[in-house]
């Protein structure tokens, strides 16, 4: 008898793990199946023309022999992609922890206490609406040496100054990046602060802790996954702010917004195929890199 319930357990222990194995087994094909038109659009297109771009790279447009790491010694010694690449490299750098910032700290502002934060947090969208062409015509409007801005300095007798294409080009871009882009940023934080359980600060707050500390113990470390995901998101849009610099100021702006889209640009135009795909090869190199570091940092900083 005992001998008949013990294999009547086993049977119903191998039952269920095998249920249980199943039911993982579908919610995986549900899964893929869910993913599966997105993964065949970036294989279409982004992983196989990737590739056409690295095998292009080392390759001789007029031969098509093997040219080795030619177009990426030619490159690194063009003025022009070395002045590109540094001016995007300050572009981000200045551009993206101003943007996580003050996307943050609007979203502590606005939380449910203010009274309508509903169409507050709705006016940092709008810019999201607006066209790019639109901001190029906004900016040139309001920056253009006879522009509005410009308008104060008339009214006192002082020189105008054309703000897209002096010394203050890259703050000019810098402001409309971080305009156009800041309301989106806020809404994911202001979904990161939203899944903080507010036990959490009445625990503090009952302990004595100050708003800064509460900021510092509890905010910061919950919101870990939400500032990454902002950060990669601001580095992304950082290298595709082209398209305002060149509405603004065309194919050749001055040299302070002379970004490395400029240059690859101008050799698709001149068919420059083999630097333009070993400069893009470059570019997705760096990307990775820097998207690899962040997430290893923060990774590290969980650990800890």
């Amino acid at each position: 008898m005992q001998t008949t319930l013990a294999i009547r357990r086993l049977v119903r222990r191998r039952g269920a793990r095998q249920g249980a194995g199943q039911l993982r087994r579908n919610e995986a094909l549900t899964g893929m199946a869910f993913i599966a038109p997105s993964l065949a659009g970036c294989l279409v297109f982004v992983f196989v023309p990737f590739l056409d771009a690295l095998r292009r790279s080392v390759t001789n447009g007029f031969t098509g022999g093997f040219a080795g790491l030619t177009y990426y010694i030619e490159i690194f010694h063009n003025q022009s992609f070395l002045t590109a690449v540094a001016n995007t490299g300050r572009f981000i750098a200045l551009c993206v922890p101003a943007l996580v910032a003050l996307s943050l700290g609007l979203a502590l502002a606005l939380d449910e206490s203010v009274p309508g934060h509903g169409a507050l947090r709705a006016a940092f969208l709008l810019p999201m609406a607006v066209p790019v062409a639109c901001v190029a015509l906004l900016w040139q409007l309001l920056f253009h040496q006879n522009g509005l801005v410009n308008a104060i300095p008339r009214l006192l007798s002082l020189p105008s100054i054309d703000w897209t294409r002096g010394g203050w080009a890259l703050a000019c871009l810098i402001i409309s990046y971080v305009w156009k882009n800041v309301g989106y940023n806020m809404v994911l934080f202001i979904a990161g602060l939203g899944g903080i359980s507010a036990t959490l600060y009445e625990a503090a707050a009952v302990d004595g802790a100050s708003p800064a500390r509460r900021f510092i113990s509890i905010t910061l470390p919950c919101l870990k996954p939400t500032v990454f995901t902002v950060t990669v998101l601001s580095l992304l849009g950082a290298f595709k702010s082209y398209r305002e610099a060149y509405l603004v100021a065309g194919s050749y702006p001055p040299g302070s917004v002379y970004l490395l889209q400029h240059t690859l640009n101008n050799w698709f135009a001149k068919l420059e195929i083999e630097r333009l795909s070993a400069a893009a090869v470059v570019t997705a190199a760096v990307i990775l890199a820097l998207v690899a570091l962040l997430n290893r940092a923060w990774a590290s900083d969980a650990g800890l």
